[in-house]
């Protein structure tokens, strides 16, 4: 039995009330996951400055004679190699267990490797939609909530935008298509609340356009 296997629909805590419906599902893409929020690019290039200044303190030092004079260079490569691989299964585990759930009233986020819990974010405290996209489409998506905060930055990550640590956002991370994801989720946040606003803190214009005409509609 998995800790998910409860749940009588993947990625909601229960049933959905009557009129509520299901617009819109999507989990975080790994890879880009691993890139944006476990930083291994950048962990990747840290051992490999190492490894390059470990072999050129082994050339200063009298050169390479034989294979144990490169023992400082193999063994940064291999703890860089397996740090990687360590953030990537990170990743990976993380993607698999995150459900996003956009529905008609609603956003939840189902998230949690050990400590699996779902986020209720009710559509009518949602202000702000902001978007950061890749060149591969994927993207991250925060929402800026109304109103008083009672969520916690580290009970968000990595699902949280970077550095908000005081009022911290709640973020769609590594979600294809994110332009249209971030658009259908303006979209239904006006169509629940058709006398309030809601602002486009991105400047696409993909994204812009599908946020006008919903506007107007």
């Amino acid at each position: 039995m998995t800790e998910y296997e409860n749940e009588p629909i993947p990625g909601l805590p229960g049933i959905p009330p009557a009129g509520e419906r299901i617009v819109w599902q999507g989990s975080p893409d790994w890879r880009a996951l691993a890139r944006s929020a476990f930083h291994t690019r950048l962990v990747a290039g840290y051992f490999a400055l190492l490894a390059v200044w470990a072999l050129v303190a082994a050339l200063a030092g009298g050169g390479i004679h034989a294979a144990g004079d490169l023992a400082g260079v193999a063994m940064t490569l291999l703890v860089g190699a397996l740090g990687v691989g360590l953030l990537h299964l990170l990743a990976w585990a993380s993607a698999r267990t995150t459900i996003y759930t956009l529905t008609n009233r609603r956003i939840v986020l189902r998230l949690g490797v050990a400590l699996p819990k779902c986020i209720n974010l009710p559509l009518g405290l949602v202000g702000t939609v902001d978007l950061a996209t890749n060149p591969d489409g994927t993207g991250d998506v925060p929402l800026t909530i109304t109103g008083p905060q009672k969520l916690g930055y580290l009970a968000l990550w990595p699902h949280a935008r970077p550095w908000k640590v005081v009022t911290p956002q709640p973020m769609l991370r590594a979600v294809p298509d994110a332009i249209g994801v971030a658009a259908l989720i303006a979209r239904t946040c006006l169509a629940a609340n058709p006398h309030g606003r809601i602002a486009i803190a991105d400047t696409s214009p993909a994204l812009a356009s599908v946020f006008s005409t919903a506007a107007a509609a």
